[in-house]
C-alpha cells in the first residue's frame, strides 16, 4: 500500500454519521468503538473471500485517520493535530457471525482482508477535517456519499476520547464510521471507496480503493460458532430501514386530492388539532395541488464561524435536495426570515427531477421567476436576491422543524392548495380523509337544498329530519 505501513492497532467507531444513525433508528450520545486486528488490513486491487456458507458480507466506506504523533490525553481542539493523514477504508463485516461476537465484532469484522486501506494518503495539513467526503461504488454505481459536516463526533473529539485511556501511536488507524448506504456485496462484485476534499486546493484524493469479492470454498468447522442469520440481521446488513408505520398510498393520495384543505382543517379541529396550518406563504403554483410526506431541513441564524464549518461543500441543504424522494415535500425551517434566499432555481429543479411533490419554506426564494416556471409547487414567504449565507446556516435535515408557525416532523403528511397548507399526523390521515370526504358529500347535499330554496335553519347543520333525507339521497347516488 503506497505510503501506508501496517498499523499497530485499528480502532473503529460504531455510529458517527447522522444519515447512518437515522437509518439505524438510534443516535448515540457519545462515540463507542471496537478493535480490528492488523491482520485484517489489505491493499487496493485485492480479492476478499466471502466465507463458504455465509450470505451477508457488507461493505462500509469510511475515512481512515492515520495517527502521526504519540497522543495521550489530548483535548478535542488538539486532536486533529495528532493526525498525519487520511485515506479510504472499507470496514467489511460479516453479519452471519454477529451473534457469535456478542458486540465485540472480533469474528464478524476481524477476518483477513476485512480492512482494505489506501491507495494514497492525503496529508492532514492539506485539508480541512470538516470538508472531507467519502464515496462508495458497488459495481460502478454510487451507493454511499457522506461529508464530514454530517458527523456526530468530529475527528478531533474521537482522538481526544480514545487518548483519555490509551496511547495512540504513530501508524495507528481510526476508522471514523460510515454514512448511510452500506449494504451487502456478493461474489463477483467490485467495491470501490474514495476519500477526497473537493473544496480544498487541488481537490486531493485517496484514489479508488478497489476490492473484488470472491466465493469461499472451505466451510466452517464444528469447533466454533457457525454462521447464522435471521430477518433482523438481513435487514441490518442490507440497510433496510425499519418498516414505516404509515404509507401514503395511491388511494390515500387520491382521497386527499378530492377534498379541500379547509375541510381537512375542520376535521383536524374536531380532533383538537388547531395548530396544524403552515401560515403566511404564497405558492408558485396556486393552481396545483400539493400532497406528500414531509422531508425536513433546518437553517439556523447565520454566524460566520458556523457558516464556515457547515455552509460550504456538500452541506445539509445540498444533501436534503439531493436525497428528497419521489412524493416527498421538502419543508424548510427558515424562522420566517425573508432577508435571503433559502432555495433557488438549481435546487428547486433538483427536487423536481427527483420527483418531489413540492417545496415549502418560510423564508425567501431566489430566482423566483425561474422557480415559478417549474412544475413543482414551491410555497414561500417572498422573493429575495441574496444568497443563503446572508441570513442562514444550513444545519441539519430529517429533524422536527418549525415552518410558518407549525411543527412538522419527518413523515407528516402535507396537503396544500390555494387556501394554504395543512400538516396531518400520519396516524390520523386515514380517518381524517374519510371523514373529510363524508363532510364534503354532506356539504354538497346542503348546497343543493339551499339552491332549491330551503332555509338553512335545521339544514345547516342538519337536524334529525334532514339527516334522514340526506341518507336517502346518499343511497340513491
Amino acid at each position: 500500500m503506497s505510503q501506508l505501513a501496517r498499523p499497530g492497532k485499528i480502532i473503529a467507531v460504531h455510529l458517527n454519521y447522522r444519515s447512518r444513525a437515522a437509518q439505524r433508528g438510534r443516535t448515540p450520545a457519545q462515540p463507542s468503538y471496537f478493535f480490528k486486528p492488523a491482520s485484517s488490513v489489505a491493499a487496493t486491487g485485492g480479492e476478499l473471500e466471502r466465507p463458504a456458507g455465509t450470505e451477508l458480507l457488507a461493505f462500509e466506506g469510511e475515512i481512515a485517520l492515520i495517527i502521526g504523533t504519540t497522543a495521550r490525553r489530548v483535548s478535542p481542539e488538539d486532536g486533529w493535530a495528532a493526525v498525519s493523514g487520511v485515506t479510504a477504508a472499507n470496514d467489511f463485516g460479516l453479519y452471519d457471525l454477529r451473534a457469535a461476537d456478542k458486540g465485540s465484532n472480533v469474528r464478524s469484522k476481524g477476518g483477513d482482508g476485512f480492512t482494505p486501506l489506501g491507495p494514497e494518503v492525503i496529508p492532514a495539513s492539506a485539508v480541512d477535517p470538516a470538508a472531507l467526503r467519502v464515496r462508495t461504488w458497488l459495481n460502478g454505481e454510487l451507493v454511499q456519499e457522506g461529508a464530514t459536516d454530517d458527523l456526530l463526533f468530529p475527528f478531533g473529539r474521537l482522538v481526544a476520547d480514545l487518548s483519555q485511556l490509551m496511547t495512540l501511536e504513530p501508524g495507528d488507524v481510526i476508522l471514523t464510521g460510515t454514512p448511510a448506504g452500506s449494504s451487502v456485496t456478493e461474489p463477483g462484485d467490485t467495491v470501490e471507496v474514495e476519500v477526497d476534499a473537493p473544496t480544498s486546493a487541488g481537490a486531493p484524493s485517496s484514489g479508488r480503493l478497489v476490492t473484488r469479492i470472491t466465493e469461499g470454498r472451505i466451510p466452517f468447522g464444528d469447533f466454533g460458532t457457525k454462521p447464522r442469520v435471521d430477518d433482523h440481521q438481513r435487514a441490518e446488513a442490507w440497510g433496510t430501514p425499519p418498516a414505516p408505520a404509515f404509507a401514503l398510498t395511491d388511494e390515500l393520495r387520491a382521497a386527499l386530492a378530492s377534498v379541500a384543505t379547509a375541510t381537512l382543517s375542520s376535521q383536524l379541529r374536531k380532533r383538537g388539532l388547531n395548530n396544524v396550518s403552515i401560515d403566511g406563504l404564497a405558492s408558485t403554483r396556486p393552481d396545483a395541488r400539493l400532497i406528500g410526506t414531509a422531508k425536513t431541513l433546518r437553517y439556523i441564524p447565520n454566524r460566520e464561524d458556523l457558516f464556515a464549518s457547515h455552509g460550504g461543500g456538500y452541506n445539509a441543504q445540498k444533501r436534503a435536495f439531493d436525497t428528497v424522494g419521489a412524493g416527498e415535500v421538502l419543508v424548510i425551517e427558515a424562522r420566517g426570515e425573508r432577508g435571503s434566499g433559502t432555495v433557488g432555481d438549481a435546487l428547486a429543479l433538483r427536487a423536481q427531477v427527483n420527483g418531489a411533490a413540492g417545496i415549502v419554506t418560510d423564508g425567501g426564494v431566489r430566482d423566483l421567476a425561474v422557480v415559478a416556471a417549474l412544475d413543482i409547487p414551491t410555497y414561500h414567504a417572498g422573493p429575495h436576491p441574496a444568497v443563503l449565507g446572508r441570513k442562514h446556516v444550513p444545519w441539519e435535515a430529517d429533524v422536527t422543524v418549525a415552518c410558518g408557525g407549525a411543527s412538522v416532523q419527518p413523515g407528516d403528511v402535507i396537503v396544500g392548495d390555494a387556501d394554504g397548507l395543512i400538516v396531518i399526523p400520519p396516524a390520523l390521515v386515514a380517518e381524517v380523509v374519510a371523514d373529510a370526504v363524508e363532510q364534503e358529500r354532506e356539504e354538497e347535499y346542503i348546497a343543493e337544498q339551499v339552491a332549491a330554496g330551503h332555509p338553512v335553519d335545521g339544514l345547516f347543520p342538519m337536524n334529525a329530519e334532514w339527516t334522514e333525507r340526506y341518507r336517502a339521497w346518499r343511497a340513491q347516488r
